[in-house]
């Protein structure tokens, strides 16, 4: 028989690892009569932990959000993949670094040794290179909450060229890249029509205002922004059939190279652009396959004229 103790931090990890579990559920998940599970809910209420119950058949036990944030109960893979991104949130988001910081000390003082070697040996051979925007994190949950709630935003914004506007928008998703870029998809009221945009560019803390009844998005809201930051805004655009099915190929480009559709079994077209001929093909290259320019025509001259310089480098 588990002694209390150890019976209520394994009732907390249970009720942590999903919304809601039938009473029945939870005393049979964690071996223990209904009457024991009703005593250890109370204990744990007792502590500081809001935990609803409601009874019927349709009721069971949920862990609800409190006036304090109570301990947290984390497996292996959860400690670690807190360690990371707390490492990547000291160099991702402005203001951030002393917080991340203290929240890494705080768990590595908590880790046993076997993950805190592991975890370790990441901080340890990790270097920062500077190669994407520092966002503020403040104005990132802003505009998170603005889309979640479906409320108005009002922000100042700077194009790719630099020209300053005021933004007023009916936010409806934010896009992570990977590359430390964050895009909001929003209807833009001034323009009436779908935009994405960057949210390092935005300036200052934006203001959410009144609610508004979202729109039906874009059909293919992954593929819009795709296509919005890796082909629509560049000013030499061209397309390409690659050597390679789309499942093959997808994984190894980044989304920000262009955007990927199946030509047949064994081939893909790469719709990409850039600001120079040299930029697009070198994404065309970090495909790693074969390629066929397919259009614009006359891109042609400088695929081979670049082709000539490589043959020059060769010989």
């Amino acid at each position: 028989m588990l002694d209390t103790s150890t019976r209520l931090l394994r009732l907390l990890a249970v009720l942590q690892s999903r919304q809601s579990w039938t009473g029945t559920g939870l005393a049979e998940r964690l071996e223990i009569t209904t009457r024991t599970l009703r005593r250890d809910v109370d204990r744990l209420r007792s502590l500081g932990y809001t935990i609803a119950a409601a009874a019927g058949p349709g009721g069971g036990y949920q862990l609800s959000r409190g006036s304090v944030l109570p301990p947290l109960l984390l497996n292996d893979e959860e400690a670690i993949a807190i360690a990371v991104s707390l490492r990547s949130a000291m160099d991702s988001f402005a203001g951030m670094s002393e917080t991340a910081v203290s929240a890494l000390m705080k768990l590595n003082q908590l880790l046993p040794s076997r993950l805190r070697k592991r975890v370790g040996a990441l901080h340890a051979v990790t270097v920062s290179v500077g190669s994407g925007p520092v966002l503020d994190a403040d104005t990132l949950t802003t505009v998170a909450a603005a889309c979640r709630d479906n409320r108005l935003l009002t922000f100042d914004y700077r194009d790719r060229a630099g020209r300053a506007s005021t933004r007023t928008v009916e936010p409806v998703r934010l896009a992570h890249t990977g590359n430390r870029r964050w895009y909001l998809v929003a209807w833009d009221l001034g323009r009436s029509a779908w935009r994405t945009l960057r949210v390092d560019r935005i300036d200052g803390r934006p203001v959410t205002g009144a609610p508004f009844e979202p729109r039906p998005p874009p059909p293919d809201v992954e593929r819009y922004v795709a296509e919005a930051i890796s082909y629509a805004p560049y000013r030499i655009r061209a397309k390409f059939k690659l050597a390679g099915a789309v499942a093959a190929l997808a994984g190894r480009l980044p989304p920000w190279v262009g955007v990927l559709e199946p030509l047949d079994a064994t081939h893909s077209l790469l719709s990409t652009g850039a600001e120079s001929p040299e930029v697009l093909i070198a994404q065309v290259v970090l495909c790693g396959v074969d390629f066929e320019l397919l259009e614009p025509e006359d891109f042609r001259p400088h695929l081979q004229e670049i082709a000539r310089r490589i043959q020059m480098a060769t010989q």
